[in-house]
């Protein structure tokens, strides 16, 4: 399962960095119309940490680590594994004579909350899955290192050039908490609908470009036996990667980061909220969904899917690793773009394509110098190109696919994020607030896709936990800005 977790940062250069960016592996740098839409504000504590407490630097040891000292790196083991991880940490042992002592794991919010109020956590953890940590809490802690002094260290590749200057922008931006840089999203994830290219070509069935022709395509679907569409219902936020995304594409961004913000009415006041939502009621309602699907997990529902029991899913690109097991072998996993509506604000081919997979370093790890080490061996390109062979994703790191030859879903989600161009979403209300979206909202969206809640009603009752949370002083509030 992959992951889903910023204030204009004084020195971060950003349009400097977009003007000299050229592109993440085989795609073009979004514009800057994008890139600001990403801009974020919000609330932080009034202690932040500041740079690590690295020893003696060198050219080759920039962020002064300390040889042989202790590391722990605690990194999530799902739909990427965490065999990259290993490969960078073998790195960082032959470097640092040490050996890093390595937890993989799924439950990474139960093992480390203790930990960080007990104020022993580990050096580096890859913060994602089902049962995260809360970084927007630990942020205003002040639990999480400022990574500004990696990002100001001289890169692997080229000591000429700072890991700055070699990661996507959008990284940049999103990362961020207030004016603090302290999350590094590794992956760069594109959302979307995923299909067999095989199927589709042997059926005599297009990928539809619009709402309707997605509808009038199901009906042919089913006519031959075969569901539309199946989902992760034990975890139904998994459709929101498409749902939320279908909303911004529609209504356009404005409205979008009136939902990320919380403002009163975002939900009930979006014509865009109403289109979407009375598709996937009129999907529910016309049986397109596979039966069981509401009981079924992510990995149920993929095994499923590559199956060919049903020809449509929505999922993000770590789904092509993640699958792996139970793909065919000319299955030709292929991800579509987002679907044309009534009178969309964004145009066809938009794109819900983000950083993600978030990296923190603990401020009171034993050896933060060591974990910001180690996310700079990952930063290399080295590391970005085994990251794309092992788990089949793209990483932040600019250009490190070219020349590469892909795996099909991967290839086709670079295919589709090129011909997006400047037009990609990202969202950040399942980041900011996934207690909302994935238990509340998650919640109704489950009784709307088994037609046992109405379109109407899904609204009124998602735009009043919306008001719930904006309501409750005990959750640090964000803001983003068009």
């Amino acid at each position: 399962m992959g992951s889903t977790s910023a204030h204009h940062s004084e020195g971060l250069g950003r349009r400097d960095l977009i003007k000299r960016s050229a592109a993440l592996g085989l795609i073009a740098v979004p514009t800057m119309s994008f890139l600001s839409a990403c801009a974020t504000g919000g609330g932080g504590g009034d202690t932040k940490a500041t740079k690590a407490p690295g020893g003696k630097t060198s050219a080759t040891n920039p962020l002064g680590v300390k040889k042989g000292a202790p590391m722990e790196a605690f990194i999530f083991k799902g739909g990427l594994g965490d065999q990259y991880a290993k490969d960078a940490e073998a790195d960082y042992n032959k470097a640092y004579g040490t050996t890093v002592q390595h937890t993989g794991t799924q439950a990474v919010g139960p093992k480390l909350t203790p930990r960080f109020a007990g104020g022993n956590p580990p050096d580096i953890v890859d913060n994602s899955g089902a049962d995260h940590l809360d970084m927007n809490k630990l942020s205003t802690q002040g639990q999480l290192q400022d990574l500004k002094t990696l990002l100001d260290a001289a890169s692997i590749d080229d000591a000429a050039k700072k890991v700055r200057d070699t990661i996507h922008p959008s990284t940049l931006d999103k990362g961020l908490h207030g004016d603090t840089f302290d999350v590094l999203y590794y992956a760069f994830t594109v959302y979307g609908t995923w299909y067999s290219q095989k199927l589709l070509e042997d059926k005599g069935w297009a990928y539809p470009k619009t709402l309707d022709e997605m509808v009038r395509t199901c009906a042919e679907i089913k006519k031959s036996g075969i569901a539309p569409w199946t989902y992760a219902g034990k975890y139904p936020y998994y459709v929101h990667f498409n749902l939320f995304g279908q909303i911004a594409k529609i209504g356009g961004m404005e409205k979008w980061i009136a939902i990320d913000n919380l403002e009163p009415n975002a939900w009930t006041s979006n014509d865009a909220v109403r289109e979407v939502a009375e598709h996937y009621e009129e999907l529910a309602a016309k049986k397109y969904f596979l039966e069981g699907s509401e009981g079924l997990t992510h990995i149920q529902s993929q095994t499923a899917w590559t199956k060919g029991k049903a020809v449509f899913i929505p999922n993000g690109s770590w789904l092509e690793n993640e699958a792996a097991p139970t793909t065919p072998e000319d299955f030709s996993m292929a991800v579509g773009a987002l679907f044309d509506g009534a009178a969309d604000k964004l145009p066809h081919g938009t794109l819900r394509g983000e950083p993600s997979e978030p990296f923190i370093v603990p401020s009171k790890g034993k050896n933060p110098a060591g974990g910001m080490e180690l996310l700079r061996i990952l930063l290399s390109k080295k590391h970005a190109q085994n990251f794309a062979t092992k788990v089949k994703s793209l990483t932040c790191v600019l250009n490190a696919t070219d020349g590469m030859t892909l795996s099909p879903g991967l290839a086709s989600a670079s295919s589709v994020f090129k011909a997006a161009g400047s037009n990609l979403i990202s969202l950040q209300l399942q980041e900011w607030y996934p207690a909302l979206t994935d238990e509340k909202i998650g919640g109704l969206t489950g009784q709307l896709l088994t037609g046992d809640m109405k379109a109407a009603e899904w609204i009124k009752k998602t735009q009043t936990e919306a008001d719930k949370v904006a309501k409750d002083d005990s959750v640090t509030k964000f803001k983003r800005t068009v």
